[in-house]
């Protein structure tokens, strides 16, 4: 049976597995080049890295502009280059706040604010990823970016062993090395990330996730059902079916009205012969096309 050459899925990141060393392995065993992911993943974290192949990956920017969840363990007393305990300790802290004291000041992110990304990231900056200027011992200028946290709650903190561990749920662009940085600072003190598990990315949940060897053994079964068709990742939208002649213009880049439609900036689900082709939005009354699936 032919695998579907279009569709997403999501996979659960191992450790230590870079979010490109996992697009590169689903090449070899899906057989299959033209694959992305949406949102990367540090390499010391896992979880919820969404998958999409062939025409699908048109989409990719669509999922990693979705809201995200992580469950962070953290050690206080140390900092790191890198943000995480992969890196060299660069400070340390006698400092262990109480437990109060800590719940109060992860409340205090929640809301809408900015943050520097960290000189350990995949930004790039005159071309070069911040990652490599970092590893080459240069420091340079990032300026900061919008995020929002819509929830951050304690689960469980361990003050003689000077650990914690916190969920946070937000926007895209987030670093959680910052933000558990930028928590151990509020706390007069300094931390670093041990741990790192993404529990959701856009629709899917960990519970979605499938693992190299389950995916391999689909595969030699000629089982394709794992992969799901692009439009499972759009099923809250509205949809608006193209007639033969609106297909004929959407197809070729022009934009036309859409009376049915009032509200403007509404993203829909494009349909023709009842298979969704292509997501439109509004803008002034006119459909005008944001990303093509055939």
């Amino acid at each position: 049976m032919q695998l579907r050459e279009n569709g997403v899925f999501a996979i659960d990141k191992p450790q230590y597995f870079t979010s490109f060393d996992v697009v590169a392995k689903l090449r070899g065993i899906l057989g299959i080049r033209k694959i992305g992911h949406g949102g990367t993943l540090d390499p010391l974290a896992t979880g919820v890295l969404p998958i999409f192949i062939g025409k699908a990956t048109k989409a990719v920017d669509l999922v990693a502009d979705s809201l995200k969840r992580y469950t962070v363990t953290v050690k206080i007393g140390i900092k790191t280059d890198t943000g995480d305990i992969t890196g060299d300790i660069t400070e340390r802290s006698s400092v262990i706040p109480d437990e109060a004291t800590l719940r109060e000041v992860l409340s205090s992110f929640i809301g809408v604010g900015e943050q520097i990304p960290p000189m350990y990231s995949a930004i790039k900056v005159n071309g070069r990823h911040l990652y490599d200027i970092a590893r080459s011992g240069a420091v340079v200028e990032r300026n900061p970016r919008p995020i929002e946290i819509l929830s951050i709650n304690l689960l469980n903190y361990d003050q003689l062993q000077k650990e914690f561990k916190y969920e946070v749920y937000c926007s895209k662009g987030t670093y959680i090395r910052t933000l558990t940085e930028d928590i151990a600072f509020k706390l007069s003190t300094v931390a670093t990330v041990f741990t790192l598990r993404r529990t959701q990315s856009g629709p899917f949940s960990e519970d979605d996730c499938l693992t190299f060897e389950t995916i391999t053994k689909y595969v030699n079964a000629g089982d394709r059902d794992f992969i799901l068709p692009v439009e499972s990742l759009f099923s809250s939208l509205k949809s608006y079916t193209l007639s033969d002649k609106q297909n004929y213009l959407f197809m070729n880049g022009v934009s036309f009205p859409v009376d049915c439609i009032k509200e403007d900036e509404v993203m829909l689900k494009i349909l023709y012969k009842g298979k969704m082709i292509a997501l439109g939005k509004t803008i002034e009354g006119n459909l005008k096309s944001v990303a093509k699936f055939v």
